[in-house]
């Protein structure tokens, strides 16, 4: 499995994903990861509805995505791997999944987030989780969309 593209953004598959990202990373599969999405038969349904045309999308569960990227059977996928947080990155990372960059696109902000962009926010959890990532020597970059400059993460959350 190729990966095309990592982003974090906790709407996971909208029109940004949809319109913009698939067609700059040229993926073929879009791989929505998360425990808690996977479960919730509703959400699941309504994410796979808007994956765009010609491109099959996935909703699976963290230990579901490990388990694929090491299966051969889907050696010709290229995948846009969506989160919501950056805690299930790091699961899947320690899982053996080898991400070079991971792209921040939105986390919105809730009571005992800290704002760091205007479309990022951030609690403790995920300022440590972060940093596991960074330690690993992945890039964190925050760009809604890919003509935006690319953010250094770290250098937002530093003083955090």
């Amino acid at each position: 499995m190729e990966i095309s593209f990592v982003r974090i953004d906790d709407r996971l598959i909208h029109g940004q994903v949809a319109t913009v990202w698939v067609k700059e990373t040229k993926c073929n599969k879009i791989i929505a990861v998360s425990d808690e999405v996977a479960a919730d038969t509703l959400r699941k349904t309504l994410l796979l509805q808007v994956s765009p045309p010609g491109i099959k999308a996935y909703v699976v569960t963290i230990d579901k995505a490990i388990e694929a990227y090491n299966n051969p059977k889907y050696a010709d996928f290229k995948t846009l791997f969506l989160f919501t947080n950056p805690t299930d990155v790091v699961r899947v990372v320690e899982g053996g999944v080898p991400f070079k960059s991971v792209n921040v696109g939105g986390m919105c902000y809730k009571e005992g987030k800290t704002q760091i962009t205007g479309a990022v926010s951030v609690d403790k959890q995920d300022v440590e989780a972060f940093r596991k990532l960074h330690e690993k020597g992945i890039e964190l970059e925050i760009r809604k969309v890919a003509s935006d400059p690319k953010v250094n993460l770290m250098s937002k959350i530093q003083d955090l």
